[in-house]
């Protein structure tokens, strides 16, 4: 009765009548703005010059994305970097995967804390992790199981929000209290995210029930494929391949939709629920973490429809017909190829690139590994050759992060949240960097272009 229930309510509440179509043509009629009046009055879109450089919005000691150098008093394109700390990416994955070491938490604490820990600082840090995953009582059958749902974000969201109830210090915002709240939920997150595919599997697609209790030791990546799997086995390469994905993902200096987000909602003192669920609600979007999806269906598209792999010219008119909006979801994109900040290379990319080469090889799929590498290849001198470019493109790490998940046998469902999973170190970070400086609330100007009209009696109009 209940799914009936659901199902009769969805029918009578999810459609658009034709006078809501008709309403809403409307609306679109008088919100309109002409775009020739951002550049009149020298308006940012999107927080962006027309060179596509981000507006200086804020200070932050978390993160920086680097792409840009000096030449000759002037500033020139550069290979991609990312800093965490002040650290080079390169420098910190090459570091632990140099002694065989996972490095989610060891990053986790720089981003956090600022410094490096040595072995005696890192191991209660990795202790108390642990010890936070443990969901209160009954909340997997009273929260998650009740209300399944078809988007992992959503349940991801919804979950985070009930949370607040089950705090007795919710609204505590100093840091102690904070930093309490942020190491639960970094703890928390791929139970609240597997609980809840789960559920899904189990009530919307009639599968079997699968709901294992969390690893009592291990690394993060490890407790997340012991969750996932039903067998709850994997190999050491599966999981420090998922290690070093989590790493990448955890943060992108202070200016990303997410992390910008957690500043703007945490200026206002709210609690750490709220802002962390409205950081998911920025992530979900498709322009931000929703693009490996977008991949991942691409290349699907692309092995239906490109007879021979491994012939540039066929591969390479299928990539002009999906930039010229005659294929795929004819939005004239190729997706994981271009980025805001990096032209010349992705960082995260680069670094990921092995791990992916390892696991086709593992898991024997070179035949699919070719055809990425020959997109990665071909796309951006496409993209080139096609579009009127202030800067270059290069493939991003959302180009090769769905390929590895789909090998690491990671559903498309739990992709997004599985970025979440790594970005919630960064968006923790940010919270108390925002509640450490006590500045002000964020509150930026918006010029209106609307008319002064006069009032009309309801019988004049």
């Amino acid at each position: 009765m209940a799914d009936e229930t659901r199902t009769n309510y969805a029918n009578a509440y999810s459609r658009v009548t034709p006078e809501l179509a008709a309403l809403a043509g409307q609306a679109e009629a008088a919100d309109e703005i002409e775009s020739s009046l951002y550049v009149k009055y020298n308006v940012k879109r999107g927080l962006r010059d027309l060179s596509g450089n981000g507006v200086l919005a804020g200070l932050t000691n978390i993160s920086e994305v680097r792409a840009k150098k000096i030449v000759d008093g002037h500033e020139a394109s550069d290979e991609g970097h990312l800093y965490y700390r002040g650290y080079d990416i390169h420098d910190l994955i090459h570091g632990y995967q140099k002694d065989g070491r996972f490095g989610y938490e060891e990053i986790a604490y720089l981003l956090l804390f600022g410094k490096l820990p040595s072995i005696e600082e890192l191991r209660p840090f990795e202790d108390q992790l642990i010890f936070y995953r443990s969901l209160p009582k009954n909340f997997v059958r009273d929260v998650i199981m009740k209300a399944p749902g078809q988007d992992m974000m959503n349940v991801l969201m919804r979950s985070v929000l009930t949370l607040y109830p089950y705090d007795d210090h919710a609204d505590d915002i100093s840091l102690p209290n904070v930093l309490r709240q942020s190491m639960q939920l970094i703890s928390l997150f791929p139970m609240l995210a597997t609980y809840g595919y789960q559920a899904y599997r189990h009530y919307e697609l009639d599968d079997s029930l699968v709901i294992h209790q969390p690893l009592d030791h291990g690394s993060i990546a490890e407790n997340i494929l012991h969750l996932l799997r039903p067998d709850m086995r994997f190999s050491d390469l599966e999981a420090k391949a998922l290690d070093t994905a989590l790493v990448l993902h955890m943060d992108h200096g202070g200016g990303n939709n997410s992390a910008f987000t957690t500043h703007v909602v945490t200026s206002t003192h709210t609690d750490t629920y709220s802002a962390i669920a409205s950081a998911l609600a920025s992530l979900k979007g498709p322009r931000h973490g929703g693009a490996n999806i977008k991949v991942a269906e691409m290349f699907d598209d692309i092995k239906e429809h490109v007879g021979d792999w491994t012939d540039d010219e066929e591969v390479a008119a299928y990539l002009e017909k999906l930039l010229a909006g005659e294929a795929f979801d004819h939005k004239g994109l190729i997706y994981g190829v271009g980025h805001a900040v990096y032209s010349i290379s992705d960082p995260r990319a680069e670094l990921f690139h092995g791990y992916v080469q390892q696991l086709a090889e593992y898991e024997g799929r070179q035949e699919e590994y070719s055809l990425y590498e020959k997109v990665a290849d071909l796309a951006p001198k496409i993209i080139a050759g096609e579009r009127k470019m202030y800067k270059g493109v290069c493939v991003n790490v959302d180009f090769y992060s769905g390929f590895a998940y789909d090998m690491l046998g990671l559903p498309r469902e739990l992709y997004t949240p599985l970025f979440a999973m790594a970005r919630i170190v960064g968006w923790c970070a940010h919270r108390m960097e925002e509640l450490s400086n006590n500045g002000k609330i964020i509150r930026p100007a918006y010029k209106s272009i609307a008319p002064d009209t006069t009032y009309v009696p309801m019988q004049e109009r």
